[in-house]
This record gives structure tokens, C-alpha cells and sequence, in this order.
């Protein structure tokens, strides 16, 4: 029998699935690359991620204090580390993720940390922030592929079956 954890989580695994599509065989540099009028970079995006599935499994362990990288300015500036490590903590912060989803309730209020643009949040249930992470991995997925294929015209959907 699926749970609805298992559904919500087999969603989000697929997600993050076809946001490491557009990351296949990438070079340091390419990672670092601007291919679009944007600042956005695939190691950027990339971070990114990794960064929010960090600070929301921070949320939902109900650890105390506003999570590292939550405030962060450059979240999208990607400049220190290798991309392969950089791979790697997104397949550790994902792993993290699912064990602290798992291990909650989709109905707990979390207490969500103080932001600049949300001063006096109200709780969410953990339920709102797995479907908030899955939307953020689809929009960036989204973003991912337009700068892969402005790139070198590898293309998110040729690749999905392959």
C-alpha cells in the first residue's frame, strides 16, 4: 500500500530526477556558464537546491535559528568546490529530506524561521513544504534545461528516456 508520503516523495524524487538531467556530463565550467540574459548558472541552480533541501529539512527536524544559507543573497552564485561535490550534497540533502518527511507527519505545524519578506510566519504543515520544495525543483528544472540547451542544445526532453 502507498502512503502519501511515498507519493509526495516519489513526486519529488522525479523532479529532482529530471533537474539532474540537465547536470549529465556538465564541466566545471560549463556549470559556470551564462547562457542566457540571466545570472542564473546550472552550478547555480544547482546550489541553490541543495540549499533550500537543507534548510527545509532544518525546519521540519524543528532545529532552532534560521537555517544556513536561507538569507543568502547569492543563492544562485555558485564560485567555491567542485561540481561533483556539489552533485554529491544535492543526493545527501535530498537523502535528508526524505528521512525527515518520513519521519514526520504531513500535518505538523512546523515553525517556520523569521524572513525579510515574512517577519511573522505562521507555522506550516510539512505537508505545504514538500509541496513547496517540489515546486521549487519544477521551476528550476524549468530553468535548468532552457540554460542546457542555450548551452551546448542538449535538451531535458530528448534525454528523459535515455
Amino acid at each position: 500500500m502507498t502512503t502519501e508520503h511515498d507519493e509526495l516523495l516519489r513526486m519529488l524524487d522525479d523532479q529532482r530526477r529530471v533537474f539532474r538531467i540537465a547536470m549529465r556530463d556538465l564541466s566545471e565550467a560549463d556549470a559556470r556558464k551564462r547562457t542566457t540574459v540571466s545570472e542564473l548558472t546550472l552550478g547555480g541552480l544547482l546550489k541553490h537546491l541543495v540549499q533550500g533541501e537543507r534548510a527545509y529539512t532544518h525546519i521540519i527536524t524543528g532545529r532552532p535559528g534560521t537555517p544556513d544559507g536561507m538569507l543568502d543573497t547569492g543563492q544562485y552564485v555558485w564560485e567555491g568546490g567542485s561540481f561533483e561535490e556539489l552533485l554529491s550534497s544535492y543526493t545527501e540533502a535530498a537523502r535528508a529530506t526524505d528521512e525527515a518527511v518520513r519521519a514526520a507527519s504531513l500535518d505538523a505545524l512546523v515553525a517556520m524561521p523569521s524572513a525579510p519578506w515574512d517577519p511573522n510566519p505562521e507555522p506550516w504543515p510539512v505537508r505545504r513544504i514538500v509541496l513547496h520544495v517540489l515546486r521549487e525543483t519544477a521551476q528550476h528544472s524549468g530553468h535548468a534545461d532552457i540554460i542546457r540547451e542555450a548551452l551546448d542544445g542538449a535538451s531535458t526532453t530528448d534525454q528523459l528516456f535515455s
